[in-house]
């Protein structure tokens, strides 16, 4: 494949194809599960749900890889679909808190489990060296153009 990549185009190309394809499974599954949500709202979900109790708008802001407008903007979304509520951490009124509300804490009960097989689906006969390859190599492809 690697000898190819001039003829298809490049390999922004096949990665942006292969992306696609893992957020279409995504969105289907959203569909299947007649949740309406994107990617991005699902990303943030999740990641509220990994940082538990300590979850804050800033920390999102961090982690997602998005700019902070983006962020606000999907987080006033999340909110106005009434999944999410934003607050204050006690004693730190500087930081947003974001926390589940009853309907967020369904839609994310609903989603995660799918979402983990869809995670399986991905490493899927490939084994652990395999991956940690593939790891290596997107990092490296990462850093080259952070250096240029």
């Amino acid at each position: 494949m690697l000898n190819h990549i001039d003829e298809i185009q490049g390999i922004g190309l096949h990665l942006d194809l292969v992306l696609r394809k893992i957020q279409d499974a995504y969105l289907r599954t959203f569909e299947d599960l007649g949740v309406e949500m994107t990617i991005e709202q699902w990303v943030i979900l999740h990641r509220i749900y990994e940082l538990g109790d300590e979850a804050s708008q800033r920390d999102i802001v961090r982690s997602n890889f998005r700019n902070r407008a983006t962020t606000s903007r999907v987080i006033g979304g999340l909110e106005r679909k009434g999944w999410i509520a934003k607050t204050r951490f006690d004693g730190d009124q500087k930081r947003y808190k974001l926390e589940f509300t009853p309907k967020g804490q369904e839609v994310i009960d609903l989603v995660l489990p799918h979402a983990l097989v869809l995670r399986k689906l991905a490493v899927k006969n490939l084994g652990p060296n395999e991956f940690e390859t593939f790891l290596k190599v997107l990092d490296q492809i990462g850093e080259n153009y952070e250096q240029s």
